[in-house]
């Protein structure tokens, strides 16, 4: 789908400074930033209000991110209920290798799912602020975003009614099938690279064996364990892409994981029902510029780096503190800077994270694919990191993010 021409003399139309289209983490924290400064949105979603509350996604949050939510009033449930975690831990040649990063750094990661930030986003913005969200549009059309008079039309899912709506901006938070990718000229450049691997990604419910992050690093693939609660557990397995979920019954994937995350000094996982399976095809791609008139990107709509780094949803917060506080000093102040700025800061940060999504990928999938070579270095690299302070410090740095002044 293409932007539309805008049907200008619909008798129906409505006006909002800024029209966010996507309820997911980004679109939702712009949204919160605005109604705090008094600015009107309408933020349109085409899933339910129980939908986007529900769909599976990402779990890890950065420091600096949970202190920019922070700062706007948006993580007060977030530091009542989430784990902070302070290690990780490496498992490879049969034992576990504890890699505790806060000692080194002073910094945190928090596991909080991505389904429990949106609710919490989504209650802030349309029962404490007041902002309007209109949950299950369909056919969602973008007009004209590269002039001056942007608009973005759509059916009431109730009515069945056409509706228009003129705006001076639109934030595009709507992932990598939405309408804002499909309204982009020719000029966007989509940078995208393929990792030949799959995921099979499970939701267990489990305890997980260990209160921290595990990585599995073992010939026969790589495996993940990423604690949700004290009795859900996010498990990955590596796997061809393309993979049937239907292929891996509960035993076999009991049996893939307690191989591959054995440790001799560990006790074995603690199996329970898998509640969910996924095969995700690894890949990240980048849109180049985030900008095209009044039409702004943000989140999955821009970028994605595969889950093998746990950045996407900061990627998705990072856009969306430097969006909604460039269009508040635009709106408020008239001082465009922000805007002009924005395609530029955010993806720096982008393409450090996905730097770094393809070096971990090496390390968690070096010692499977049947290369000795491969394998000997990726090993080498791994026995640096307990080894070499200085090793250790940047990895560090880059698995906890940078911070930023948000």
């Amino acid at each position: 789908m293409t932007s539309a021409p805008s049907p200008l003399n619909s008798p129906s139309a409505e006006r909002f400074p800024v029209v966010v289209v996507g309820a997911g983490p980004a679109g939702l924290t712009v949204g919160n930033i605005l109604r705090a400064a008094g600015v009107d949105c309408l933020v349109l979603e085409a899933g339910t209000r129980q939908f986007v509350e529900q769909r599976p996604r990402a779990g890890v949050i950065e420091e600096w991110a949970v202190r920019g939510l922070e700062r706007r009033g948006l993580a007060d449930r977030l530091l009542e209920r989430a784990e902070r975690h302070s290690e990780c831990e490496f498992r490879f040649d049969g034992r576990a290798h504890r890699f505790a990063h806060t000692e080194l750094t002073g910094r945190h990661h928090w596991v909080y799912s991505q389904p429990l930030l949106v609710t919490d986003l989504v209650r802030e913005y349309a029962d404490v602020r007041g902002g309007d969200i209109r949950f299950g549009v369909r056919d969602v059309r973008l007009h004209e975003p590269e002039s001056d008079r942007p608009a973005v039309s759509y059916t009431d899912p109730d009515t069945g009614e056409r509706r228009l709506v003129h705006c001076d901006f639109i934030a595009g938070c709507d992932g990598p099938r939405g309408v804002s990718r499909a309204a982009l000229p020719a000029r966007a450049r989509t940078s995208r690279h393929d990792y030949g691997i799959g995921w099979l990604a499970l939701l267990a419910e489990a305890p997980p064996c260990a209160d921290r992050v595990l990585f599995g690093m073992h010939p026969g693939g790589f495996a993940g364990q990423m604690p949700r609660s004290s009795r859900l557990t996010r498990y990955y397995l590596q796997c061809p892409p393309g993979d049937d979920p239907a292929d891996w019954p509960d035993e076999r994937v009991w049996a893939e994981l307690q191989r591959r995350l054995r440790a001799a000094d560990r006790p074995p996982l603690t199996e329970g029902p898998l509640l969910e399976k996924r095969v995700l095809d690894m890949h990240d791609y980048v849109v180049e510029p985030m900008v095209f008139g009044r039409l702004f990107l943000a989140g999955d709509a821009a970028h994605l780096v595969a889950p093998i780094a746990a950045k996407g949803m900061n990627l998705a917060l990072n856009d969306a503190f430097l969006l909604g506080d460039a269009l508040v000093t635009h709106l408020a102040e008239g001082d465009d800077s922000g805007l002009d700025g924005y395609s530029a800061r955010c993806l720096r940060r982008v393409w450090e994270y996905q730097d770094f999504s393809r070096w971990l990928a090496e390390i968690f999938h070096g010692v499977s694919d049947g290369d000795p070579y491969r394998a000997g270095t990726t090993l080498a690299r791994l026995r640096r990191l307990f080894s070499s302070p200085a090793a250790a410090a940047a990895f560090a740095e880059q698995y906890l993010g940078t911070a930023d002044t948000y």
